[in-house]
């Protein structure tokens, strides 16, 4: 089973006006919508991935988890959303009421920071309620976000929740990745593939010693889709320098354990 952690979807209205911003400073290769996510997963061998929807202001979370808990199940598993400007009992009754386990972090677009006390009163709250957390962190944005979202700062937030269950996107620091590997790699966190446009642009010897430094049992596969080619990015997992078993771990079996696939 092949499962990619982080494929961002939107309401077919919204997709193409969200991917015109560019994004972190990036082209969508595809279009973000539901019926492209599931194409490509055909396309790609996927079987399941986690569809991730953001609400960038807290006026927004309530109808954006009821779109993303609408998302077929079969082969998607809904990633929500909370907001600190929210109080912590309405952001989890907002994951309730629609049945959504997991949630989606971005300090890029949500102006979150993990320093925030009331981002770690939030963090707090989802532990208690068991709630799996699948962030960005490292950069993308201006210095200020970048700095919202950085690897130290999680390993702090981390720290001071330790049954907190999270997965840091780009191996724990997108373009910051000898902090990443100072901070997070090598600690509880997961972390997971991506780093677009793609993978294959970075030096496939260190991602395979980051792989081992952090432990294999500890690596998910996610592609970053409509931003990059999940094909290509299965594809770079196994040109890596891994084992088969390593390979089927990280591009499926650690999160389909996780998520109790």
């Amino acid at each position: 089973m092949i499962v990619d952690a982080h494929c961002h979807v939107w309401p077919d209205h919204i997709a193409k006006a969200v991917l015109a911003q560019r994004p972190a400073g990036l082209d969508g290769s595809f279009d973000g919508t539901l019926t492209g996510l599931l194409d490509t997963m055909d396309t790609a061998g996927v079987d399941r991935a986690c569809a991730l929807a953001i609400a960038n202001k807290a006026s927004t979370v309530e109808r954006t988890n009821e779109w993303i808990a609408g998302v077929p199940r079969d082969r998607l598993v809904p990633f929500g959303t909370v907001h600190p400007g929210l109080s912590d009992e309405a952001n989890l009754r907002s994951l309730r009421d629609n049945g959504i386990r997991g949630v989606k972090l971005h300090p890029l677009f949500q102006e979150l920071d993990f320093a925030d006390p009331r981002v770690l009163d939030l963090m707090r709250a989802l532990a208690d309620d068991q709630v799996t957390v699948l962030t960005h962190v490292g950069a993308g944005g201006d210095a200020q976000a970048n700095e919202r979202g950085a690897p130290a700062a999680l390993r702090r937030l981390v720290d001071a929740v330790p049954d907190l269950v999270v997965v840091a996107f780009h191996y724990g620091g997108y373009h910051r990745l000898d902090e990443a590997q100072q901070q997070l790699i090598g600690t509880r966190v997961l972390v997971e593939t991506s780093w677009p446009p793609s993978l294959a642009t970075l030096d496939p010897q260190r991602i395979v010693e980051v792989i081992r430094q952090h432990g294999v049992d500890r690596v998910v596969f996610g592609s970053d889709w409509p931003m990059t080619d999940p094909g290509a990015e299965i594809a770079a997992i196994r040109e890596l320098a891994l084992t088969p078993q390593e390979q089927h771990a990280i591009l499926g079996g650690n999160l389909a354990r996780l998520l109790q696939l």
